[in-house]
């Protein structure tokens, strides 16, 4: 009866399905717990043999390859490596000795790029007395060694890029037996003789810095500049990072990339300057460093004043930002125009060469079409791009030479990326810095081993503003390639003519190519219409200036500078730049304006009302047109209509009143509205309302007064008609009385001037009904003439 409880199509009773349910629970249970413990037990045994490898074998001690002399060594030469080891393990270390290994020759540059980032381990052991011996290590304490050995007893043959390796062999308690605890390696270019054929090479050496000035300047006639930091100072003094790249440079053969607005912001400390307090824009400090800007403008004049330079756009304009968010923007590529004209005539005025404008250097050199039809759109018929982004996908065996026609007359001068980026990471340490430069120095003499016989030209742009200590890695990288046997320092121009390649690749890469790392750098559409919006309140702005050049230049340059490439991945710092800009524009546009009235009061049909514009600036305004509006000109008219116009001119420091004539044809409120306009009839700065009450004379007071003169008009007639009466019975009486008494008459003409004497005087012309203008009192700030 149990089993035909399971046959199929049975169904089994509930005590027995409570049974089984049971049992496989329980049968589970162990299986269960298993796997509720597989994701804790595997993993914290796996985070322990993880800690125990870190201190075990090969990487039990640390070995840092701090120097090694010469870095291409020659015959005859003995090679110096010195460094740091430091026992990392829990266990002292005896019997312990920090010997050579030299590996076999690398056979092409992804070779030794693959040896650097899998770090394998290193050939033949040096051996004999080219060691140093260390009793024992005690755990944590670092000790220094220092390596002598002849270059003939290195196992060195053929010209080539060998492995180098440092280690540390010794013993611990565990394991009583010779073993390699620590290994560095690097590389050893050794090429003894010099090569029939060179490789070109072309190390761009830049000078640049990150926007400093705003565009702010003082009220005086020097228009004194303001800078929102010292940063500058800093990087310019002795040991700063702009004097470490000039100390360097001096002593090299490179092609000096410089930005004007470094130039013009240097040269503008050599003379009086304000530096902003804690970023504010009302208060300021004086600028102290008028010797240390001096000093390096005079150095670095005196440095290229044979040399090639070249001169990037002002304050070098991120490419590939206008092309992607920037073109909608009116008038951004006429700045980017507009900034390479400039380029030119601030270095000739300061440094006195006159530069190269012929190149674009987008951003680690990374290009699509878009990016290159905007470098290209100022002038400049050579971008500079970088082998990562222009890459090779022909069947070149070799790398191909720098520069490529890439169609419409354009040249890319590709500059070579393992070359390029060899020094971007923290060179302030030593063993960091000594790996770079060999790593550098191995990639250029594989580079010329590619193809022997055949002379290229290789092309080095570096970051753009490298560290002090990036700097010094550098110059100590190109000081051994220019002391070496196959390469010869080249211009830029050089490269850019030499010829090219005829397998190489000229196809530009599409914008779907383009690193999104790059593209999330960009300055967005947001800053570039920011630019445009700043830009047109200048244009309203400078159309009323006498000398409009005190703003022109500072916000024309201020605005070239929020569109740096320096601003990469300082997204914040860009837009309270752009932010500063803009509202010191403002507070100088609002620095002219209307000045407020209060309600006005009319009595009477007209009055004068004056509306005083006010200027703050330091210089006159003129071609603004004061137009003054009623909003009700049935019941008061502005001149002969609804408004009226008047020009204005207002000096310096200085506010005008302005007076317009009105005239009132009903009782009470009507709304007038001041604007200024500009001479092309843009409105400029906010309007100004205010009421005007009107209290006309009503018809009743207009039928007395009327009444009044005519009854005056019939008294006189009586006056008139009643002398005149007696006057003629007076003569007649006398005409008598001559007659009786034999007496002479009167003439007429007395008796006329007689009867005149008495007559009575005119009434005098009717006087205005009312005042000649308002006689309330003005607004705050007007001065109105009574």
């Amino acid at each position: 009866m149990a089993e035909a409880a399971d046959f199929q199509g049975m169904t089994p009773s509930p005590a027995r399905r409570w049974l089984r349910r049971t049992g496989a629970l329980l049968a589970a249970a162990p299986l269960l717990a298993g796997f509720c413990q597989l994701p804790v037990a595997p993993s914290a045994h796996a985070a322990e043999r993880s800690a125990a490898a870190e201190v075990s074998g090969s990487r039990t001690v640390d070995v840092s390859l701090d120097t090694l002399s010469p870095r291409v060594p020659s015959d005859g030469d003995k090679l110096t490596v010195s460094g740091r080891i430091v026992n990392k393990g829990k266990q002292t270390i005896t019997a312990a000795h920090v010997g050579l290994r030299v590996g076999p020759t690398m056979d092409g540059r992804s070779a030794i790029d693959d040896a650097a980032q899998s770090n394998p381990y290193a050939g033949t052991d040096v051996g004999g007395k080219y060691v140093a011996k260390f009793a024992k290590l005690a755990p944590g304490v670092p000790q220094t060694f220092s390596i002598s050995v002849p270059v003939d007893k290195l196992p060195l043959s053929s010209d080539g890029v060998y492995q180098l390796g440092v280690t540390l062999t010794g013993r611990t308690a565990a394991a009583a037996y010779d073993q390699i605890l620590g290994i560095e390696r690097t590389f050893l270019p050794w090429q003894p003789d010099a090569a029939d054929t060179k490789t070109r090479t072309t190390y761009l050496w830049p000078l640049i810095s990150t926007s400093h000035m705003t565009a702010e300047t003082g009220s005086n006639e020097q228009q004194t500049p303001v800078f929102k930091d010292d940063d500058l100072a800093a990087e310019i003094a002795p040991g700063g990072r702009l004097q470490q790249l000039l100390a360097l440079g001096k002593n090299l053969e490179v092609t000096w990339v410089v930005d004007p607005d470094l130039l013009a912001s240097v040269d503008a400390m050599t003379r009086s300057y304000r530096v902003q307090v804690n970023g504010s824009s009302t208060t300021t400090t004086a600028g102290t460093h008028q010797a240390v800007a001096k000093q390096w403008l005079s150095e670095l004049e005196n440095t290229v004043e044979n040399e090639e330079v070249v001169a990037l756009p002002f304050a070098d304009p991120d490419l590939a930002s206008l092309a992607r968010n920037g073109k909608t923007a009116t008038g951004s590529l006429s700045r980017l125009k507009d900034a390479t004209t400039v380029a030119a005539t601030t270095v000739e005025s300061i440094l006195h060469v006159t530069p190269s404008t012929d190149y674009a250097w987008p951003a680690n050199g990374a290009i699509d079409p878009s990016i290159v039809k905007v470098a290209t759109s100022a002038g400049a018929d050579t971008v500079i791009s970088r082998s990562d982004s222009l890459k090779e996908t022909g069947s070149l065996p070799y790398t191909p030479s720098a520069a490529r026609p890439i169609g419409g007359g354009i040249t890319a001068v590709v500059s070579d990326a393992r070359l390029s980026t060899a020094f971007q990471g923290d060179m302030t340490v030593a063993g960091n810095s000594t790996l770079a430069v060999q790593r550098f120095l191995a990639q250029s003499l594989m580079f010329s081993l590619q193809v022997p016989a055949k002379q290229r030209s290789v092309v080095v742009a570096p970051q753009r503003m490298p560290t002090a200590s990036q700097a010094q890695a550098m110059a100590q990288a190109l000081t051994a390639l220019q002391d070496g046997n196959w390469s010869q320092s080249a211009d830029l121009s050089a490269a850019t003519k030499a010829k090219p390649d005829a397998g190489a690749t000229t196809r530009v890469p599409s914008a779907a190519s383009y690193p999104s790392s790059l593209r999330k750098q960009e300055l967005p559409q947001t800053a570039f219409d920011q630019i445009e919006r700043t830009q047109d309140d200048l244009d309203s702005f400078q159309v009323i200036l006498a000398d409009k050049s005190r703003v022109v230049t500072p916000f024309g340059r201020a605005m070239d500078r929020s569109m740096s490439t320096s601003w990469r991945g300082r997204s914040t710092d860009a837009t309270l730049y752009r932010d500063g800009v803009e509202a010191y524009l403002t507070r100088l546009t609002e620095s002219v304006g209307l000045i407020d009235k209060s309600e006005a009061k009319l009595s009477g049909r007209s009055a004068t009302i004056p509306v005083t514009v006010q200027n703050n600036l330091v210089q006159g305004v003129d071609r603004l047109t004061l137009r003054l509006t009623s909003t009700q000109p049935s019941r008061l008219s502005i001149g002969d209509g609804a408004y009226d116009e008047q020009p204005v001119a207002v000096s310096g420091g200085h506010s005008q009143s302005v007076k317009f004539t009105t005239n009132a044809h009903a009782n009470g409120r009507a709304r007038v509205v001041a604007q200024l306009f500009t001479e092309d009839g843009r409105p400029y700065g906010p309007e100004v309302a205010f009421d005007v009450k009107v209290t006309e004379i009503t018809a009743t007071v207009m039928l007395v007064i009327a009444g009044g003169v005519l009854l005056l008009v019939l008294a006189g007639f009586r006056m008139y008609t009643q002398r005149k009466r007696a006057a003629a019975r007076q003569a007649t009486h006398e005409s008598e009385n001559a007659q009786a008494d034999g007496e002479d008459e009167d003439t007429p003409e007395a008796s006329a001037a007689e009867s005149g004497a008495h007559e009575p005087e005119h009434p005098s012309d009717r006087s205005p009904d009312t005042a000649s203008e308002i006689t309330d009192p003005s607004g705050t700030g007007e001065r109105v003439d009574r």
